[in-house]
């Protein structure tokens, strides 16, 4: 008799198989992995196609199945040597990590940010990033002449979201049930004066003077907390908050903020980073940061640090399991990022992210001066989003569009926002904003 080697579960079951141990609230569909194929996610339950503006969370970069990655065995090969084992990426090294990490370096690592660590999970590479700067900061203050540990304190912003683990929870500040009773550092944090699209003199006058406000708030924490503060922190475009921008001349007061109080300047590109923002990294639009967090589209997740670290001897990147974990990632994901990398470059993805996002924007003004629902009209690149009148419309809208074949996601308050692959195409554009369209009407 035939062993049974694995458990099998029909699609039709899967939810109530899941409900029996976890809160399975996610969407109905159930995701089949061999018939979804680019930007469209196939329902194995029901047979129905979805256009994905979703791309689980901004986390996949090339759509479902592409076929460089798909039908190229050498690849498929090397995953599966990959998936096998799960080596200690920290301390045990492999070809397959080396080729990840001179490609992502060829790729992708700017000069200014030599210093890498990886881990699995984007909260956990914020967290990497926050221990980085604090040690920076307390050595920096034993060399000032302090005695005792001192610089435990991050500036960041309101309406942000950069995880939900133990530092991270403490600068998280979208949805109070995100981070309610759990335990939270007092940290100092300042208003975000996003940008309100279109831009006029009027909204001008306004982001401005709320610039002036939080670089206020920011230089009174530096008073009130002297040699404290180690880290200011920020999403280039605040995503979970609300698609939130910002203006280049906020980023650059931060970036004068921090090196005249001797903080480290942070970005959090978990989700604007690969190519999303019409660059590989979104802050390439702006000004260069002392750290860099990434995940999501990277597949592996982990911290790009400068050269502003090394004023400091014996910092985290020279000293044995400062920073470390069992894993160091995954190496499966790393063997799949080499190869995403490489797609990306074979085919100018950052470049069509940028010329299609143009595309995209151009869609969502059109949607602007039709639709009086909407409003607030903005993106970088394939990174873009609009407002709608409240919380409830919104969600009735994303329900109408799930009907129609389409899965967007929320953000803030009333916000929707487009997470497309890398890879879509203006057809794929126009089919979303049919539907969007559609449902507008409907509602």
């Amino acid at each position: 008799m035939k062993l049974k080697t694995h458990s099998t579960v029909e699609a039709s079951r899967v939810h109530e198989v899941l409900k029996k141990h976890i809160l399975a609230d996610g969407y109905e569909m159930v995701l089949d992995l061999e018939k979804s194929r680019g930007s469209y996610l196939h329902d194995a339950r029901t047979g129905k196609e979805y256009l994905d503006f979703f791309t689980f969370f901004a986390s996949n970069p090339l759509g479902m199945n592409h076929p460089k990655l798909a039908e190229d065995q050498d690849f498929l090969e090397r995953l599966q040597r990959a998936a096998i084992n799960k080596p200690s990426n920290s301390d045990i090294y492999t070809r397959e990590m080396a080729e990840m990490v001179d490609t992502f370096d060829r790729i992708g690592i700017p000069d200014y940010l030599p210093h890498a660590f990886f881990i699995s999970g984007g909260a956990l590479a914020v967290e990497n990033a926050l221990k980085v700067a604090f040690d920076w900061k307390v050595r920096k203050n034993f060399e000032k002449g302090y005695r005792q540990e001192r610089g435990f304190k991050v500036l960041h912003l309101d309406r942000a979201f950069h995880g939900r683990s133990g530092y991270t929870l403490s600068l998280t500040n979208t949805l109070p049930n995100k981070t309610k009773y759990f335990a939270k550092f007092d940290w100092p944090r300042i208003e975000s004066p996003a940008l309100e699209f279109p831009l006029n003199d009027e909204r001008l006058v306004d982001v401005q003077e709320r610039e002036e406000q939080a670089i206020k708030q920011a230089k009174r924490y530096f008073e009130s907390y002297p040699d404290q503060i180690a880290a200011i922190i920020l999403e280039p475009i605040q995503g979970e908050g609300g698609d939130r921008h910002f203006r280049p001349e906020f980023h650059e007061a931060l970036r004068e903020l921090a090196d005249k109080h001797e903080a480290l300047l942070i970005y959090d590109e978990v989700q604007t980073g690969i190519g999303m923002t019409g660059r590989f990294w979104a802050h390439e639009h702006f000004v260069k940061p002392d750290i860099l967090a990434f995940g999501k589209k990277a597949q592996v997740c982990g911290i790009l640090a400068g050269k502003r670290v090394d004023e400091v001897p014996d910092n985290v990147f020279e000293v044995s399991s400062r920073i470390n974990s069992t894993w160091g990632a995954n190496l499966t994901d790393m063997v799949r990022f080499t190869r995403v990398l490489e797609v990306i470059e074979e085919d100018h993805l950052v470049q069509h992210a940028e010329e299609t996002g143009n595309y995209l924007q151009k869609q969502i003004d059109d949607l602007y001066e039709n639709f009086e629902q909407v409003s607030n009209p903005r993106g970088r690149g394939l990174f873009c989003a609009f407002d709608l009148p409240s919380t409830e419309y919104r969600d009735k809208l994303i329900e109408q569009c799930l009907d129609h074949g389409l899965m967007i996601l929320p953000c803030g308050f009333k916000t929707l926002r487009f997470r497309p692959p890398l890879t879509v195409n203006r057809e794929e554009i126009d089919d979303g904003i049919d539907i969007i369209s559609t449902a507008l009407s409907d509602l």
